[in-house]
C-alpha cells in the first residue's frame, strides 16, 4: 500500500498554513487538489508545445495534437472504452450530462416517454432532464432512496420502474452529499435488459474507484477533470460509438463540419462533432497527467483508503452528542464522503468556526435540494477525503467540532 502520509508531499497547496495552523483540506467533493506531476506538465506543455490543434501544418501545432489526441487516447485506456472516439471532452460533468440531455434527448425523446433519475441526484443530473422533458413533452420519475438518514437506493422500486414508456435511465455512481456507491453494474443491466439507455455521472468516483465503462455496460459516463487530481475546466464524456454517431451536433463551429455551405453543413463523426471551436487542448494533456498520477498509487487502494478513512471517521463523529449523519451507517460500505448535522446550528456557522482551525469543509445543500427537503434539513457540513487525507485529519475535525458544539450548546 502507498504511503499515504509521504504521499502529501506531491501536493503543494496543502503545505500551507490557514489562520496560523496547518492546513486540514476536506472539502474534496467541490474539488481535489493537483499534484505536482500535474502542475509541471501543464506548465511545459504552455511553454513548449502551445499552439492550436486540428488546424496547423508546423512543428508546434503537430506537437500539440499529438498530445491533445494522446490525452484523448490515456483517458480511453483509463476508463477502458472500446475506442478513444468514445471520449468526447467537454468542460466537466455537467456539460456532458448537458450534452446527451440535448443531443440524444432532443432526437429520441417524445411526449409520454419517461427519464428515470433517482432521488439522491446533484442538480448537474437533475436540471438538465428537467430542461429537456420540458422540450419534448417527456416525464420524470424517481427511485426513492431507503432509510429515514437517506441509506441506499431501493432497488425493488427501481426495477419495477423500469417500464416500457422510460427510454433513459440517469443515476449517479457516488453520491456528493449521502457517500452512497450505487450498485450500478446492478443498475445498467436491469435497464439493458429492457433496451433502456443509461447515463452515469462519475462525478464524485472516477479519482476514488476503479472504473470500466465495458464492465458496467453504461451507455453514457461523464466526468470531471478538476474532481480527479486534473485541471479545472476539462471533462470527459464517455459514449458508446453508435449512439455517438448517431446524435446531432451539441454546438456548431470550427472543428466540428466536413463541409459548409450557406445554407447547410454536414458534420464529422465523434468525437469532433461534439467539439466545436478551439478545444481545451493543454487542459487535457495534464488530465492525462492525472490519470498517470492515479493509476500509479492505484484505484483499487485509492478506494480501499477512502473506505478505511471514512470507517474512521464515522466512528469517530458518531462519538458527538446530537449529531445526524446521512447516508449509509457505520459499519456499511460507502465513499469518502459524510454529511452531518447539529440541530439548531446552521451548517454555515460550523463550516466558519472550523476554519479559524484551518480545515476546509463544505456546508449548504450542496447541490441537493430536492434530497434536503425530502430529508427536513435545509442545509448540512460535509467532509469528503482523498487519497492525500490522514487519520490525524479526521482527529482534527472531531477535535474542532468538539469545540464548536461546545460554543453552540449542543447536547
Amino acid at each position: 500500500m502507498p504511503n499515504w502520509t509521504q504521499l502529501r508531499d506531491d501536493f503543494p497547496t496543502l503545505h500551507q498554513q490557514v489562520n496560523g495552523k496547518p492546513l486540514v483540506y476536506l472539502d474534496n467533493a467541490a474539488t481535489a487538489h493537483k499534484p505536482r506531476s500535474v502542475i509541471d506538465t501543464l506548465t511545459r506543455f504552455y511553454e513548449r508545445d502551445n499552439s492550436n490543434v486540428h488546424r496547423g501544418l508546423h512543428a508546434l501545432s503537430n506537437r500539440a495534437t499529438e498530445a491533445f489526441e494522446g490525452a484523448r487516447a490515456r483517458l480511453a485506456r483509463f476508463i477502458n472504452a472500446a475506442d478513444p472516439a468514445e471520449i468526447v471532452f467537454t468542460r466537466g460533468t455537467t456539460e456532458s450530462i448537458n450534452l446527451v440531455a440535448s443531443s440524444w434527448g432532443g432526437a429520441n425523446l417524445k411526449p409520454g416517454d419517461t427519464i428515470l433519475l433517482t432521488e439522491i441526484e446533484h442538480h448537474s443530473n437533475l436540471v438538465p432532464w428537467q430542461l429537456i422533458a420540458q422540450r419534448t413533452g417527456a416525464q420524470l420519475r424517481f427511485v426513492p432512496f431507503t432509510g429515514e438518514n437517506a441509506e441506499g437506493l431501493d432497488l425493488a422500486a427501481a426495477e419495477k420502474l423500469l417500464s416500457p414508456d422510460v427510454k433513459l435511465f440517469a443515476f449517479t455512481h457516488a453520491s456528493n452529499t449521502l457517500g452512497t456507491i450505487t450498485p450500478a453494474f446492478e443498475l445498467c443491466s436491469l435497464a439493458r435488459a429492457r433496451g433502456i439507455v443509461t447515463v452515469i455521472d462519475g462525478a464524485q468516483s472516477i479519482g476514488h474507484l476503479p472504473v470500466d465503462v465495458r464492465s458496467l455496460g453504461c451507455d453514457f459516463y461523464a466526468f470531471s477533470g478538476h474532481k480527479m487530481l486534473g485541471p479545472t475546466g476539462i471533462g470527459v464524456l464517455y459514449g458508446r460509438q453508435k449512439l455517438l454517431d448517431a446524435m446531432p451536433p451539441y454546438q456548431g463551429g470550427g472543428g466540428m463540419i466536413s463541409v459548409v455551405d450557406y445554407q447547410a453543413s454536414r458534420w464529422k463523426p465523434s468525437p469532433e462533432r461534439f467539439e466545436a471551436g478551439t478545444p481545451n487542448f493543454g487542459d487535457a494533456v495534464a488530465l492525462a497527467a492525472a490519470c498517470d498520477y492515479i493509476d500509479q498509487v492505484g484505484r483499487e487502494a485509492i478506494a480501499q483508503h477512502d473506505a478505511e478513512l471514512s470507517a474512521y471517521a464515522m466512528e469517530q463523529l458518531s462519538t458527538l452528542p446530537g449529531i445526524r449523519i446521512l447516508g449509509p451507517r457505520r459499519g456499511e460500505k460507502r465513499s469518502g464522503v459524510i454529511s452531518f448535522s447539529f440541530e439548531g446550528v446552521h451548517a454555515h456557522d460550523i463550516v466558519t468556526f472550523a476554519d479559524e482551525d484551518a480545515i476546509a469543509l463544505r456546508g449548504g445543500h450542496h447541490c441537493n435540494q430536492p434530497l434536503m427537503k425530502k430529508l427536513g434539513l435545509t442545509s448540512t457540513t460535509r467532509a469528503s477525503f482523498y487519497l492525500y487525507n490522514t487519520p490525524a485529519d479526521v482527529d482534527a475535525l472531531v477535535k474542532s467540532l468538539h469545540r464548536i458544539i461546545k460554543f453552540f450548546g449542543v447536547e
